[in-house]
């Protein structure tokens, strides 16, 4: 892979809990890695909470992990499919802008219509890229673990206190420290380190 990756997220959170041990990981090793959330999801925001707050919540997080300036777009939450072509032509724009060797979005598994639309319109417009899926097991009735990212206590860390920044997301046990350790632990495991993350293998382009 070339040192340049772009992160699909298709709701602020989305990356950071796919990948952000491995992000965190190929900032450390000089990786130019770009995140884009295609939602802000403002229409499901708690309402104690301002309605911009995931806003501040992804900045927060995205900077623990090395990414100073995360992309953000306004598609309407759980309603992507409505904005398929709309969606496409944003992440064509990106990849002629930032032109990653490597695409990280949801998985093939993921059964959330936002993720799916995501999926397929990032297949579309990387035709040129690798693109790895990342694991949510909330959405996955199954998985292809095809491909890992091992990862130290450092990086691993980091994704805690990145996840640990979305204060109107701390109810949803995923987001809890003991899962994310427990699943990196789980991954490690599998390939013989103390943590990792998993990763279906979309598409791999070698040059």
């Amino acid at each position: 892979m070339t040192k340049r990756m772009l992160i699909v997220s298709p709701h602020t959170d989305d990356g950071e809990l796919g990948c952000g041990g491995t992000i965190a990981r190929f900032i450390l090793e000089g990786y130019d890695v770009q995140y884009v959330a295609l939602s802000c999801c403002e229409e499901s925001v708690p309402e104690e909470y301002p309605r911009d707050i995931l806003r501040t919540e992804v900045k927060a997080a995205t900077k623990i992990l090395g990414i100073d300036d995360p992309i953000l777009l306004e598609f309407e939450v759980r309603k992507f499919p409505r904005y398929r072509q709309e969606i496409l032509d944003a992440l064509i724009a990106l990849r002629n802008e930032i032109k990653p060797a490597t695409v990280c979005t949801p998985s093939s598994f993921d059964t959330h219509q936002d993720h799916k639309v995501t999926r397929e319109e990032t297949l579309r417009a990387f035709k040129q890229c690798t693109i790895l899926g990342y694991e949510q097991p909330w959405n996955n009735i199954t998985f292809n673990t095809s491909a890992f990212v091992s990862l130290d206590e450092e990086c691993l860390q980091k994704k805690i206190d990145a996840l640990a920044c979305y204060e109107t997301q701390k109810e949803r046990p995923y987001f809890s420290s003991d899962f994310i350790r427990g699943l990196a632990i789980t991954r490690g495991t599998q390939i013989e380190e103390r943590y990792a993350e998993a990763f279906e293998v979309i598409k791999w382009v070698l040059r």
